[in-house]
């Protein structure tokens, strides 16, 4: 799902050779193992009869606080529009609220046109960063 969404999300805002060293950066075989073994990402998957159509993931009490992360969450672009973003993020609110987790965060790229959709859903900006990445890149 990454690896088809990605060009269609941010092709008018990364280059090409970002895009292909971030997908392999993240979502690896070996890096993916870690962020569920290691780091204790957990994925929710979308899926309409016997297709994924997008997926989520998220880290319960990040950096040890009553805070969930959203790190991930991606439709596929033949799927957008139809809610599914909406039902994924609403469920990760719900199992962090379960969890006594007061805070529901996320990153996205300044030039994202999502920016508006997680606005929508109740999220405000609270910071700007630029984040290093590796090879030169940032996450911004």
């Amino acid at each position: 799902i990454a690896h088809q969404t990605w060009p269609h999300t941010f092709g008018n805002i990364l280059s090409q050779d970002q895009i292909t060293y971030m997908l392999e950066m993240m979502y690896s075989i070996p890096a993916l193992t870690k962020q569920i073994e290691e780091k204790d990402y957990t994925f929710l998957l979308a899926k309409e009869e016997d297709k994924y159509l997008g997926f989520a993931a998220y880290e319960l009490n990040y950096q040890g606080l009553p805070k969930t992360k959203l790190h991930k969450i991606y439709i596929l672009p033949e799927a957008q529009g139809k809610g599914l973003g909406k039902l994924l993020i609403n469920n990760v609110a719900d199992i962090a609220k379960q969890n006594q987790n007061e805070v529901l965060s996320l990153n996205v790229n300044r030039n994202n046109p999502a920016i508006y959709f997680y606005e929508k859903l109740g999220f405000t900006k609270v910071a700007e960063e630029d984040i290093p990445i590796g090879q030169g890149y940032l996450m911004e």
